[in-house]
């Protein structure tokens, strides 16, 4: 146990640089999407969607998995402390796969074959916020409120609605 403490600090390390990631891409893709008339802007955007998915977000994912696993072998008894794990697991396997949705995403983008809007995107940058805000509440709290739960997602949901949905046009009369 006596390298517990500093797996976890490693992790916790980990996880802000995942999710500095995760949180700043899909910001990237709203700039790239809606200034896609101004090549050269647009090539220097690649270039920083790149290195931010290939050399920061993807080393930071795996070293959050490794370290996760490392401290879970250290300590098997979290198993044992409540729903609390295997919520804030699910929610982490979901923020993997959004994960890998961001290289999909970044290779359309690459490519100019992506169709998805600067709306999409801005709406998509919501999630892992989401994510995060439940990891951290099952974590420090170290209980599943299905209400809690619900009503995160509800708001989410209505935050993103407020985004997608058409903006109203104001009649000129």
């Amino acid at each position: 146990m006596e390298y517990y403490s500093w797996i976890l600090a490693f992790h916790v390390i980990s996880v802000l640089s995942w999710m500095a990631m995760l949180f700043y891409l899909p910001r990237l893709f709203v700039y790239h999407v809606e200034n896609s008339d101004k090549k050269d802007f647009v090539d220097v955007v690649k270039i920083q969607e790149y290195k931010i998915y290939k050399y920061i977000g993807m080393p930071a994912m795996w070293t959050t998995i490794i370290s996760g696993i490392a401290m879970i072998y250290l300590a098997p008894e979290l198993f044992k402390s409540g729903a609390w794990l295997h919520a804030k697991l699910t929610v982490v396997f979901l923020l993997i796969i959004y994960s890998f949705s961001l290289e999909y995403f970044r290779k359309q983008l690459e490519e100019n074959k992506c169709k998805r809007s600067g709306k999409f995107f801005r709406a998509y940058n919501e999630i892992p916020t989401l994510f995060a805000i439940l990891i951290v509440t099952y974590v420090v709290v170290k209980v599943v409120s299905v209400t809690f739960t619900l009503a995160m997602v509800l708001l989410f949901a209505f935050i993103i609605y407020m985004i997608m949905k058409p903006k109203r046009v104001k009649n000129a009369q």
